[in-house]
């Protein structure tokens, strides 16, 4: 079944609710890492999974975005902080 989507990004409109999920190894300085990368924007974080050994934990991170270019600074800063492994 061809997707009439291949090769087009979904139209976002912005302000919007976004959705991270950040992957680390201690939960505390992940939280502290998204609070210093979101820093006051409207958001919610929330508990995640722990992988089947434990060494990694995860956080759901929900913020508002006023445009694309916020949206896609808070991923980069956050993919670039030390406390995280990685960002879906």
């Amino acid at each position: 079944m061809e997707s009439t989507f291949e090769g087009q990004s979904p139209e976002i409109l912005y302000p919007c609710i976004w959705s991270y999920q950040v992957i680390g190894v201690d939960e505390a300085l992940l939280r502290a890492a998204v609070l210093e990368v979101v820093g006051d924007l409207p958001h919610t974080l929330r508990p995640g999974n722990v992988s089947k050994g434990g060494k990694y934990r995860s956080l759901g991170l929900e913020a508002r975005v006023e445009t694309e270019l916020e949206r896609l600074r808070i991923f980069e800063c956050l993919s670039k902080h030390p406390a995280i492994r990685f960002v879906l």
